[in-house]
C-alpha cells in the first residue's frame, strides 16, 4: 500500500481481530458549531493529526498546503484537514458541513465540522440534526458572541442535551483561570435558559494540543478531562423508547402476488410475531405474521432495524404511512404547532403554500399563524408577521391532510420536517413539532344534498372562476367587466369579485405589505371557491402578483374549473393609463409597495388567456374571452 497509515504499527497484526474490535465499539456523534473564527476546524484537524489515523500522502499534502493556504506562518495548519472547498480555503472560514470519522480505543466518532458564518446557520442546523453531543466553541478573547447563543438555541431546539463548551485560544489569554471562569459562569446561565441539562466546560487551545487529546500541564487550575477524554468517556445511551413501536412505511414490497410487506425502519420500540398493530392514517388493524429481513425471519426486531412486516389482513398501507403498536398508537392531525427555522433568503409569509415533507411523506402545507420569533440572545418571544433568513419562529401549521405524528421531544424520526418551496423545489426551513392543534377536532365538513354542479345545471352553465391577473391600470377590471356583461346578456349566471371593492369590506383590514398581499388573495380566493360552489361563473380581478398565491386559489377548484387569464399590459402604458396617479405617487416615494414599482409582479407562466392589452380594444379581447369561455368551458349555452 503506498499510502500508509501513519499509525501503522498501532494496527494488530491480525486484522480480523482489529475489524471485530471495531465492531463493537460504540458511536458518538457530534458536532462542532460557535462562531466564526473560533478554531472549529483547527480543533478537528488537531483531533485527526493526533489520533494518529492519517495516511503519510494525507499528512505530506497538509504540510504542502499549510505552506499555500496555511495561516500559521509555514507551520501546520490543522483547519485545513476539513476545509476542502477552494473557496473555504481562500476565506479561511468554514462554508459547508465536513463530517470526518476517527477512532480511540474506547470508541468511534463522526465529527461535522459546521460553518459558523451567519449566512449558514442553515448548514449547521443539518449537521446537528443527527448529533448525540455538541461542542460549542468559543473564543477565550471574545467570550459569548450572537452566533454563539444562535448555535446553542438549534442545538437545544434540535433536542441536543449534551454540550462541551470549549473555551479556546487560551494561549492568547495567558491561560488566565478568571477568564475561563467568566464566560463558564455566562454559558451555564444561557444553557439554564435553553434547557440544556448537561454541560462540561473545558479550557484549551486547539492549535498548541493543550487539553485536546490529554490534561495541560500549563493550566494546572483546571482538573477536569480533556476534550477527548470527555468525548470517550460521555454517555451516550439513548433513553428507552416510551412511546412505543413506530415503523414508517418506505415501501410496499412486493416481488410476486403471493408476498406482500411493509418495508422501513423501526424509529421507537420493539415489535413481535403476533403482536397487534395499526396503521395510521387510516387506523385499520391486524397483526404481524412474520418480521423479515436480510439474514431471514426474526422473531421480534428492535429500534434501527430494517425489516420488512407481513400481515394477516389484506389492508391498504403506502408509502408514508406509519405502522404503530396496537395498544398505544400516535398521533394523527392536519394542524400543528411547531418551531420553524427559516432558512431561504426570501422570508416567511403566512399563508404561502409550501411542500411540507415528515418521515417519508410529502403533502401540501401552509403556515397559518405566527404566533412569535425567539430572539436568539435574550429567548424573548417577539410579534412578527414573517420570518427572515435564520429566524427562528413558534408557528401553526395547516396540512392538507391528516398524518401520524410524534412531537418532536418524543421522536424525532417522526416529529422533525422540512418545508419545500413548491416552485423552485428549494428546501427552505426546518422544524419540530411540539403538538397538534385541537381547534378543528370538532368540525366536520357537512355534505349538502345539492351539490355545485346540480345548482350549475340548474343554471344552464357549469362552476368556474375566470381569475384576472395584470398590473395597475392593466384593463383588468374593464375587461372583467365587459365579460360579465355580455355573459349576462347571454343569460349566465356570473359576479365580479374586484380588489378595489373587496378592500371596502371583506379585507378593509390589510394593508399592501407582502403578509398581507398573500391573505388578501387567500380571502378572496375561499370567496370564490364559494361563489363557485353556488354554480356561479365568478370573475376575480385582482392584481395578484405572485404566482403562489395564485397557485394557491387555482389549488381549491377542480381540475377545468379555474382558468387564469393574464392581462398583459407593458408598465409604460399602464402608467400612461393611470387616472389615479398611483405610479407617479409609488416613483415619488408616497406608496410604497407599489407593484411593478418597489414590489414584484410574476407574470404567470402558463396562463390559460394571455391577452395583450395594447392595440386591441378592450371590448374585441373581452369578446374573444367569452366565445372562449363558453365554447371550451361551459357545459352547454344557456336558455
Amino acid at each position: 500500500m503506498e499510502a500508509n497509515l501513519h499509525n501503522a504499527a498501532a494496527v494488530p497484526v491480525n486484522l480480523h481481530e482489529y475489524l471485530r474490535m471495531h465492531e463493537t465499539k460504540d458511536l458518538l456523534r457530534f458536532i462542532t458549531c460557535g462562531s466564526v473564527d473560533d478554531g472549529k476546524s483547527t480543533l478537528i484537524g488537531r483531533l485527526l493529526h493526533d489520533s494518529k489515523l492519517l495516511f503519510d500522502d494525507q499528512l505530506a499534502a497538509l504540510e504542502t498546503d499549510s505552506q499555500r493556504f496555511g495561516t500559521q506562518n509555514g507551520q501546520i495548519d490543522f483547519a485545513l484537514l476539513v476545509d476542502g472547498l477552494a473557496a473555504e480555503r481562500e476565506q479561511g472560514i468554514t462554508i459547508d458541513v465536513a463530517y470526518r470519522f476517527f477512532s480511540t480505543d474506547q470508541r468511534k466518532f463522526i465529527v461535522a465540522d459546521c460553518p459558523g458564518h451567519e449566512q449558514y446557520t442553515r448548514n449547521m442546523a443539518t449537521g446537528a440534526s443527527t448529533a448525540d453531543l455538541a461542542v460549542v466553541l468559543v473564543d477565550a478573547r471574545k467570550g459569548l458572541l450572537t452566533q454563539t447563543r444562535r448555535h446553542s438555541y438549534i442545538v437545544s431546539l434540535l433536542g441536543i442535551r449534551k454540550v462541551l463548551l470549549a473555551v479556546n485560544k487560551m494561549d492568547l489569554m495567558d491561560y488566565r483561570h478568571d477568564v475561563f471562569a467568566a464566560i463558564e459562569s455566562d454559558y451555564r446561565r444561557l444553557a439554564t435558559q435553553l434547557g440544556i441539562a448537561e454541560v462540561q466546560c473545558i479550557p484549551l487551545s486547539a492549535l498548541k494540543g493543550e487539553n485536546v487529546m490529554r490534561r495541560s500541564q500549563v493550566m494546572p487550575w483546571y482538573d477536569g478531562p480533556s476534550l477527548l477524554e470527555h468525548l470517550e468517556q460521555v454517555d451516550i445511551a439513548h433513553d428507552a423508547s416510551t412511546v412505543g413501536f413506530r415503523m414508517p412505511v418506505q415501501w410496499v414490497n412486493r416481488p410476486h402476488q403471493n408476498f406482500r410487506g411493509f418495508s422501513g425502519s423501526i424509529v421507537s420500540g420493539t415489535v413481535v410475531v403476533g403482536e397487534e398493530v395499526i396503521a395510521l392514517p387510516s387506523g385499520r388493524r391486524s397483526h404481524v405474521t412474520a418480521i423479515v429481513t436480510a439474514d431471514g425471519d426474526l422473531p421480534q426486531a428492535a429500534e434501527g432495524q430494517a425489516i420488512t412486516l407481513t400481515l394477516a389482513d389484506e389492508i391498504d398501507i403506502s408509502r408514508g404511512d406509519v405502522i404503530c403498536a396496537g395498544k398505544r398508537p400516535c398521533e394523527v392531525a392536519d394542524q400543528f404547532a411547531a418551531h420553524v427555522l427559516w432558512m431561504n433568503d426570501a422570508p416567511l409569509l403566512p399563508g404561502r403554500p409550501y411542500w411540507l415533507k415528515i418521515g417519508s411523506r410529502t403533502l401540501a402545507a401552509s403556515v397559518t399563524e405566527i404566533k412569535h420569533k425567539v430572539d436568539v440572545n435574550t429567548q424573548e418571544h417577539l410579534a412578527a408577521k414573517r420570518l427572515e433568513l435564520n429566524e427562528v419562529g413558534f408557528c401553526n401549521l395547516n396540512l392538507d391532510q391528516p398524518i401520524p405524528f410524534e412531537p418532536y421531544a418524543n421522536n424525532k424520526a417522526l416529529g422533525a420536517f422540512i418545508l419545500i418551496d413548491r416552485q423552485s423545489n428549494a428546501t427552505v426551513a426546518c422544524g419540530t413539532v411540539d403538538f397538534a392543534l385541537r381547534r378543528a377536532a370538532n368540525i366536520h365538513w357537512h355534505a349538502l344534498e345539492i351539490d355545485r354542479h346540480a345548482r350549475a345545471a340548474g343554471k344552464g352553465q357549469a362552476p368556474l372562476c375566470l381569475w384576472f391577473t395584470g398590473l395597475s391600470g392593466s384593463g383588468k377590471s374593464t375587461i372583467a367587466n365587459l365579460v360579465d356583461r355580455r355573459l349576462h346578456a347571454l343569460g349566465y349566471h356570473s359576479y365580479i369579485l374586484d380588489g378595489d371593492n373587496v378592500r371596502h369590506g371583506l379585507n378593509k383590514d390589510l394593508g399592501f405589505t407582502a403578509e398581507d398581499r398573500v391573505e388578501n388573495i387567500r380571502r378572496v380566493a375561499e370567496v370564490a371557491k364559494l361563489m363557485s360552489d353556488a354554480g356561479l361563473i365568478v370573475l376575480v380581478s385582482f392584481i395578484s402578483p405572485f404566482r403562489a398565491e395564485r397557485r394557491m386559489a387555482r389549488e381549491l377548484f377542480a381540475a377545468g374549473e379555474f382558468a387564469e387569464v393574464f392581462v398583459d399590459t407593458p408598465i409604460e402604458v399602464c402608467e400612461r393609463r393611470d387616472a389615479k396617479g398611483l405610479y407617479a405617487k409609488a416613483r415619488a416615494g408616497r406608496i410604497r409597495n407599489f407593484t411593478g414599482i418597489d414590489s414584484p409582479y410574476e407574470a404567470p407562466e402558463q396562463a390559460e388567456f394571455h391577452l395583450r392589452n395594447v392595440d386591441v380594444a378592450a371590448e374585441a379581447l373581452a369578446q374573444g374571452l367569452v366565445d372562449d369561455v363558453v365554447g371550451r368551458l361551459l357545459l352547454r349555452p344557456a336558455h
